[in-house]
């Protein structure tokens, strides 16, 4: 094989990857029923001005499988976090004690549970689609490589190597989703 061809599959399994990572990403931030203190990776609260994440201003924990506890290292800015939660539409009621806040997560339906497996087997899809994508553009460069100076042979080949590393992230992305419906499902 040539540096071009292992150039253009490095390439491309660094794309593959970006792919499953993405899907991991959006996947832990499907709730589950279970309190994660990833479910409020995406609130940001005003903090003298600056937009910052929960996680850099307080410890977040969850005390046990249907609770997240947020205790500030600054005690002022709890109503600010308070708010900050309930404008992000999570669907949460925090409780500010005035030490910490409190989230309990409520238990999930089974019609609310099938909606968060067909949302997940949706990501999936994605990153399904995106990783063909990415197969696609190998074997185009390759059958370019392969006009230019590959020969038929090493063309085929390369090809191939794309059509492996497709398979096996294809492969890990259905693992992800079964892992994904498994604790959606599990109660």
């Amino acid at each position: 094989m040539t540096e071009e061809v292992k150039f253009h599959l490095e390439v491309a399994k660094e794309q593959m990857e970006e792919s499953i990572k993405h899907l991991e990403a959006v996947l832990t931030k499907i709730r589950a029923g279970k309190a994660n203190p990833q479910m409020l990776g995406s609130v940001q609260v005003d903090y003298y001005g600056t937009s910052t994440p929960i996680s850099q201003m307080a410890n977040v924990n969850t005390p046990d499988a249907q609770t997240i506890s947020i205790q500030p290292w600054d005690k002022s800015v709890l109503q600010d976090i308070e708010k900050a939660i309930m404008e992000a539409n999570l669907g949460f009621t925090p409780m500010n004690n005035g030490e910490m806040i409190m989230i309990n997560i409520p238990p999930l339906t089974e019609e609310r549970r099938l909606e968060l497996v067909k949302q997940a087997k949706a990501e999936a899809e994605h990153c399904k689609v995106s990783i063909r994508n990415v197969r696609h553009k190998a074997n185009d460069e390759m059958k370019q490589l392969g006009k230019e100076r590959l020969s038929e042979d090493l063309e085929k080949d390369a090809q191939a190597e794309v059509q492996k590393l497709t398979d096996s992230y294809i492969t890990t992305t259905d693992n992800h989703f079964s892992a994904k419906e498994k604790e959606i499902l599990t109660i």
